[in-house]
């Protein structure tokens, strides 16, 4: 079991507050009418055990789960092979560049790419 607990009879809901995307998303996911944990990443800071667990869920690389277009990566950051640690750093100190909103309910995962993908949770 891992540290983030999850249940069918409730979306958790990892997104950036300023994202228009993840705005949308969240508006669609309250008029599906199920109870949503909030988790707003600029505001709550995300643990390391976390962040391997959302990519272990995807079935991504932890590394995946950067958006390397993102501004604050491209003006901080350039394009590396970092290890596991280092990425899981970076996300921690610039949680904006997290891809993200990300959904989770009972045993699934999705990415929200577009704001109707979390009808697919």
């Amino acid at each position: 079991m891992g540290e983030i607990a999850t249940s069918d009879r409730q979306i958790t809901f990892y997104y950036n507050s300023k994202s228009v995307r993840a705005k949308q998303a969240l508006a669609y996911a309250k008029a599906e009418g199920v109870p949503i944990l909030e988790i707003d990443i600029l505001k709550t800071p995300i643990t390391g055990t976390q962040i391997v667990e959302i990519a272990d869920r995807l079935n991504l690389e932890v590394r995946d789960l950067v958006n390397q277009e993102h501004p604050s990566y491209t003006s901080k950051f350039s394009h590396h092979n970092f290890s596991s640690i280092d990425w899981i750093k970076m996300i921690q100190h610039n949680p904006e560049i997290l891809k993200q909103p990300i959904a989770i309910r009972g045993d699934k995962t999705i990415l929200v790419e577009t704001p109707s993908d979390i009808i697919k949770i």
